[in-house]
């Protein structure tokens, strides 16, 4: 138990060094677009420099069309560098969605591969169940933190296995349909037990916990795959 604990100690530690990781090459690696777009974007006040050096070098545009003229194109400079300096407020706030996409997107596969990992220890080892409490009067079960919901007919079902686990013993269907209907074992039928293992099943809901937490043993039966301290019934 101690050596998986520490292994999956290592594993989280592994898998935040991953993040952190990626995170910061992703901002290094924008940054640097960042800085190289900047740098190479033409500078907004370059046209009206043009057109001032047009004022200065040229003393004999004097007259009203060439001074129009002049206007014109100090207009144009003026109108050049606010378009230049929405682009660039544009692409930084472009650069800091994709940083925040990536960012993201980094973490969301970090975190499905951690699951998927998790899902197959789970279905390798089993559920682990620190404790499973059956209320009769509440009609519902307890795993760990999780509460379902069940059937007179499903909780029966439980019982009988959570009894049986107790006592270590694997029952077939016909040894649950027996205990739950108060018949001979002769008289029942392996099929019906199955029936209520299934139905049982069903109530639990979840698919993953149903399967590993009821475990059927081939040619034996079925069986809780719970510690035997861990089950109350009130």
């Amino acid at each position: 138990m101690q050596e998986n604990t520490s292994s999956a100690s290592e594993s989280l530690k592994a898998g935040n060094r991953v993040v952190a990781g990626g995170i910061v090459a992703i901002v290094t690696i924008l940054l640097g677009a960042a800085v190289f777009l900047f740098m190479n974007l033409p500078d907004a006040n370059a046209f009206n420099a043009k057109v001032e050096r047009l004022f200065v070098e040229n003393d004999d545009l004097t007259s009203f069309a060439d001074i129009k003229l002049l206007e014109i194109l100090a207009q144009s400079g003026t109108a050049f560098s606010e378009v230049l300096a929405s682009y660039r407020m544009v692409i930084f706030v472009l650069l800091v969605f994709a940083t925040a996409l990536m960012v993201a997107a980094l973490v969301f596969l970090v975190t499905i591969i951690a699951l998927n990992r998790r899902i197959s220890a789970i279905q390798r080892s089993g559920i682990q169940v620190a404790s499973l409490l059956i209320s009769r009067e509440g009609r519902a079960v307890y795993i760990n933190d999780m509460e379902f919901q069940l059937t007179e007919a499903a909780l029966e079902t439980l019982a009988v296995l959570a009894e049986a686990r107790m006592d270590d013993e694997v029952l077939t269907g016909a040894q649950i349909e027996a205990v739950i209907s108060g018949r001979s074992e002769a008289d029942c039928d392996e099929a019906a037990g199955a029936t209520r293992v299934k139905r049982l099943r069903d109530a639990l809901g979840n698919q993953l916990v149903s399967e590993l937490l009821v475990k059927t043993i081939a040619r034996r039966g079925y069986v809780l795959a719970v510690g035997k301290d861990a089950i109350r019934m009130v």
